[in-house]
């Protein structure tokens, strides 16, 4: 124990260090929120990667892996298309935009891209930011409470406290620059980490052959890359839920402000294969850590999540602990804590300038001085932080059984269905309208909540829709709705004209 615990006081050391150098880099909200816009492409790229990742890929994905086999391997697909369509055909465009805008804020972008005579669509845009924001935040929470839990033995809540703790200090000094440096020394712990863990299991094997042989033994369909299941609508169902996680990084607000603060676009051609690579490694590592768990730690006809834990998120920590020596567990505990620090943090800054910037300075108080607003950020953070810590709390006792791969995908779901389509119309059609975009944010706002409380219960189609789960058919219906009002405004523009000529006439 105490080995493990000088590891972990080494680890926060360092992060409690971040904090205080970048701290002497912030001073106006520009430094606060994007760093100045001065970011290189390995730290906007390992931070944009280890952001999108968080605490749900070493626990969530890897007990993804032992539960659905190979057919996990449909979530590193997903991934792979998600983060190469942003890097490649998206973040240039974004980053011209932004720049060309001046903004600091995905709200930012939205106005400069309609330029709406009101400030609804801010409003709206930074409402739904912190209200997802906050719901995620509150899930890498509980993650942290689960891994200190599992890992040192230690209370739940106590655990929960105390990465919310680590990871508010140091953020609260340096802001957006403390969290990309702190990523980018995270991303490294959770790429090596996630690497090494499977190359250790896979000697302690006799061979491949027996590998495949015993995991055919377990479970036939572990090795079936269509599904488990007998029906195969459900396997079809199953496969999309897992792909379209990867719709979450087509704009995300939490990963694109990473494209809003790198230094140019020359930046982005060099770090969109660093991101490539990141995500094919890490996410290919997650799943055969599963696979490898699964393996040599359960038997045929046992129920994997009585071996495994709920979710079978513990597959990863059982094997650190029967495989590794007791300097690399307390390292592995660090790596785990890595992967959740390393969202809360870039969550809390977005959630913090929607109120900073979005609401308080652009909406009601735009003569406010810069300097004065990056105290205030501190301040809103502290309070949001909290507001995230209570929701974590109340979730963690009113259901007890949740996982952290799904509790963590609502969140991440929330925000992507708001924003995605909204900034994929915005970069891509000319004729997206400021209603279109409100349209399409509204819809994704309530949309998730609505398929996953009303339509998931439903008898008969509903355990289909909880295969396919709730972002895939929100971020459909939000781009959709985002046409339909943007096409609507183009037919009454077109339908007053004639009218018009006529009085002109």
């Amino acid at each position: 124990m105490l080995t493990k615990l000088l590891i972990l006081g080494a680890y926060f050391a360092v992060l409690f260090l971040i904090g205080i150098v970048a701290s002497r880099k912030v001073k106006g909200l520009s430094d606060y929120y994007v760093g100045g816009k001065q970011v290189g492409f390995w730290a906007a790229s390992f931070s944009a990667r280890a952001t999108g990742e968080s605490g749900w890929l070493l626990l969530g994905l890897t007990g993804m892996g032992a539960l659905a086999g190979v057919s996990a391997f449909w979530v590193v697909l997903g991934e792979l298309l998600g983060v190469g369509v942003s890097w490649f055909f998206m973040a240039k465009r974004f980053k011209r935009m932004t720049d060309e805008y001046g903004a600091i804020t995905i709200p930012d972008f939205l106005e400069g891209r309609f330029q709406p005579k009101t400030h609804r669509l801010r409003s709206i845009a930074a409402t739904a930011l912190s209200v997802f924001v906050i719901i995620y935040v509150s899930a890498q929470i509980d993650t942290t409470g689960k891994a200190f839990e599992s890992l040192l033995d230690m209370n739940y809540f106590v655990g929960a406290l105390l990465g919310f703790g680590i990871v508010l200090a140091y953020i609260f000094l340096g802001g957006f620059l403390a969290a990309v440096w702190s990523d980018v020394f995270q991303g490294l712990m959770m790429f090596f980490g996630l690497l090494l863990l499977p190359i250790i299991a896979w000697f302690s094997i006799d061979s491949g052959s027996a590998f495949v042989s015993g995991l055919r033994t377990i479970d036939p369909g572990l090795l079936n890359i269509w599904g488990t299941h007998e029906d195969p609508w459900m396997n079809v169902f199953t496969i999309l839920g897992f792909a379209m996680i990867g719709l979450g990084f087509l704009g995300s607000p939490q990963i694109y402000v990473r494209f809003i603060a790198i230094k140019n676009e020359a930046e982005i051609t060099k770090g969109r294969w660093v991101a490539l690579a990141f995500t094919l490694l890490t996410d290919s590592a997650a799943v055969s850590i599963g696979l490898l768990g699964r393996y040599l730690y359960s038997e045929s006809g046992v129920d994997p999540t009585v071996v495994f834990g709920n979710g079978a998120e513990n597959v990863l920590i059982m094997m650190v602990e029967n495989l590794l020596p007791l300097t690399l567990v307390g390292l592995y505990i660090a790596i785990v804590l890595s992967a959740v620090m390393s969202t809360i943090d870039s969550l809390l800054i977005v959630a913090s300038s929607a109120i900073t910037r979005d609401f308080y300075q652009k909406i009601y108080h735009p003569e406010i001085d810069e300097s004065r607003l990056a105290n205030l950020s501190r301040l809103v953070t502290f309070g949001m932080a909290l507001l995230a810590l209570a929701l974590a709390f109340a979730v963690a006792v009113l259901t007890p059984d949740r996982t952290v791969f799904w509790f963590v995908i609502f969140g991440w779901s929330g925000i992507a269905a708001t924003f995605c389509p909204v900034v994929i119309l915005s970069i891509f059609w000319k004729g997206y309208s400021e209603r279109g975009a409100i349209a399409s944010m509204v819809t994704g706002l309530l949309c998730v909540p609505f398929f996953k409380f009303v339509i998931h219960p439903l008898d008969g189609i509903g355990e289909y829709f909880q295969k396919i789960d709730v972002l895939a058919p929100s971020f459909l219906l939000a781009m959709l709705a985002g046409w339909i009002f943007s096409q609507a405004r183009e037919e009454n523009a077109l339908a007053k004209a004639p009218s018009q000529a006529s009085a002109d006439r």
